[in-house]
């Protein structure tokens, strides 16, 4: 989103000037056409984006009961800038209240509530945004709260899903390194004095007491590289080229491509029904909700959709020719268009994928385990071989 600043003549020829949020210059010009506003000059204004105090990171269980408790408030009757002033006193996380003060002051001052939002855009993200300017617009700042409120909390949940589903294999991969390094600085040293120097070791031995020996010998190179690894790591993870190639294809990966794929369709559906619900058009409501889907093949699909409806192609249809979304999905959106009920089946449909990425994440935590569990018995079980053969060597040597 951002800010527009304009002037034109309104229905009685009258010069008038003013602000308007919108994702782009045409959007806004239409919008101000729609209000009946000739534009006659318009440019970007620059919001600058404004940093909390107070360092502890907004969750978005933090956002979502902010929003619940401000609809709360103003179904009360209690008016915008003193509902803000007392959530601000009222929240836990004094990062959110600091935004919360400086968005009261901003709006006691003559500023939108959607520009005093959009300031802290790594608080509050385009779909907060998008829905408080609706409401404004609309009259209706409650329920767009209320259901902010509930999107939120659904995407908490979802991302609750994704890191159960993510976070058993990299904890078994971070145990099974720790156990590694543990075994060759405490238990090879402990096995390499019990084998005489005269007994011959096989390969692999030899590289385990090698590698074993660097490990406590010359620490400080392998802390070292371990550094520069996740430097230069974290680097091409970082880069362009490095994320255009994930965007491209993680939704192909073996195993976790379905998976993210209905991860992706799940949040997209879910915030492209929150906004059409909220009174928001189809096309600013997809062009908010395709950023949020997690995917840039997902987004890109979305911008290309928007082309076609623009030129008054059907949403289904124009979503369609990407091959991203799933036929149900675009069953749905279709049946939805036609019967004029969109928002309550593409609710149906995030319902559906969000359950789906549940019973996904527990099938591949559980397809997983038995294969880490392997792996890892398979590491503990090779080396104790490698140093056990030494030995049997040894006692058969001295016995015979």
């Amino acid at each position: 989103m951002a800010s527009f600043t304009y002037d034109g003549l309104n229905r009685q020829g009258q010069s008038v000037h003013g602000e308007v949020v919108a994702d782009n210059s045409t959007v806004a010009i239409d919008k101000l056409r729609e209000a009946g506003v000739v534009v006659t000059d318009i440019s970007e204004k620059v919001i600058k984006e404004k940093k909390a105090k107070g360092g502890k990171k907004v969750t978005l269980t933090d956002v979502s009961l902010f929003s619940r408790q401000m609809a709360a408030m103003l179904s009360a009757g209690v008016p915008v800038t003193r509902a803000l002033s007392t959530l601000a006193k009222q929240t836990t996380n004094p990062t959110l209240a600091s935004a919360i003060t400086e968005i009261a002051k901003s709006v006691e001052s003559g500023g939108t509530l959607a520009d005093a939002f959009a300031a802290y855009p790594k608080i509050f993200n385009r779909l907060f945004v998008s829905m408080i300017e609706t409401g404004e617009l609309g009259g209706i700042l409650e329920q767009s709260l209320m259901s902010l409120s509930v999107q939120l909390q659904k995407e908490k949940n979802l991302k609750d899903n994704i890191k159960s589903a993510v976070s058993y294999p990299k904890n078994i991969g971070m145990f099974a390194l720790l156990l590694l390094v543990v075994m060759l600085v405490v238990m090879v040293p402990m096995f390499q004095k019990m084998i005489p120097d005269t007994t011959p070791v096989n390969g692999l031995t030899a590289a385990i007491f090698t590698l074993s020996g660097s490990l406590r010998g010359q620490w400080y190179y392998w802390i070292l590289g371990v550094a520069v690894l996740v430097t230069v790591g974290v680097l091409i993870k970082r880069s362009a080229p490095a994320h255009r190639l994930w965007e491209n294809n993680k939704l192909r990966l073996p195993m976790f491509g379905d998976f993210i794929t209905k991860m992706c369709v799940a949040r997209f559906c879910r915030t492209f029904a929150t906004l059409i619900s909220g009174g928001v058009t189809a096309v600013e409501a997809l062009q908010s909700a395709g950023p949020t889907a997690g995917s840039d093949m997902v987004e890109k699909a979305v911008n290309d959709a928007i082309a076609d409806i623009e030129e008054g192609k059907s949403i289904s249809e124009s979503l369609d020719k990407s091959g991203i979304f799933p036929p149900m999905v675009i069953g749905m959106i279709a049946i939805g268009e036609e019967a004029g009920t969109l928002p309550e089946l593409l609710d149906k449909v995030a319902e559906f994928y969000e359950e789906d990425v549940e019973v996904t994440s527990r099938n591949l935590r559980s397809m997983i385990e038995p294969i880490a569990l392997i792996l890892v018995g398979g590491l503990v079980g090779t080396m104790l071989i490698s140093l056990y053969l030494p030995i049997f060597t040894a006692t058969t040597a001295t016995g015979s």
